[in-house]
């Protein structure tokens, strides 16, 4: 038995070392595309931009959405998060625009 529990904690640890990995993955990738709205928000306030573009966003979701779909992941999860980050950008652009 101790060998079965053994296994099932080596097991753990792998996937736990995995998440962690893909945990910095995720906040990285986030910085990074943050830089990326953070331009595009002084480029929008530079121009007099309004800080939301609805008509992106609603084809970002459905273009998210899609790919959760091929990646195995809830689209309705997918859309939330995107939604959530979505609404991050526009925070920032509106900073901007003061």
């Amino acid at each position: 038995m101790s060998d079965v529990i053994a296994r099932a904690a080596e097991l753990l640890r792998e996937h736990r070392d995995s998440i962690d990995r893909l945990d910095a993955i995720l906040v990285f990738t986030l910085a990074e595309r943050f830089k990326h709205t953070q331009s595009v928000g002084r480029l929008k306030a530079e121009h007099h931009l309004p800080p939301a573009d609805p008509a992106r966003e609603a084809i970002q979701i459905e273009r998210l959405e899609k790919l959760a779909k091929e990646a195995d992941l809830d689209p309705e999860f997918a859309r939330k998060f995107l939604n959530f980050v979505i609404s991050e950008v526009i925070r920032n652009h509106e900073t901007f625009q003061k």
